[in-house]
């Protein structure tokens, strides 16, 4: 389970660089890496079985949803960084809330 925490904050701290990268936007960079730093941090505590990692990375996941879904709804979703915020949220939303479900019912 934790290496989805890896993958998505590994993920975001690229986009976030990126958007730095090419645009010269700090919001991005921030944003970027601040989901980056909570997908790490329950990557960690899902891989050390401890308490609070599955709902810290759903968090996470919840929270790129709604930026991916508020950034694109004025465009309708015709940019492809609000695309791929809210498809990585989405994606990531559903698996954690399925092992959520799973693990307590």
């Amino acid at each position: 389970m934790d290496h989805i925490s890896w993958t998505a904050g590994s993920l975001c701290a690229v986009g976030g660089i990126m958007g730095f990268a090419k645009k010269r936007s700090v919001p991005s960079l921030v944003a970027g890496l601040s989901f980056a730093g909570i997908y790490f941090s329950a990557g960690y505590l899902l891989k050390q079985n401890a308490d609070w990692g599955l709902e810290l990375a759903l968090l996470a996941s919840s929270g790129l949803l709604t930026a991916g879904i508020v950034r694109g709804y004025p465009s309708r979703f015709s940019k492809k960084v609000p695309l791929m915020l809210a498809l990585l949220g989405a994606t990531t939303t559903t698996y954690y809330s399925k092992k959520y479900y799973e693990f307590y019912g």
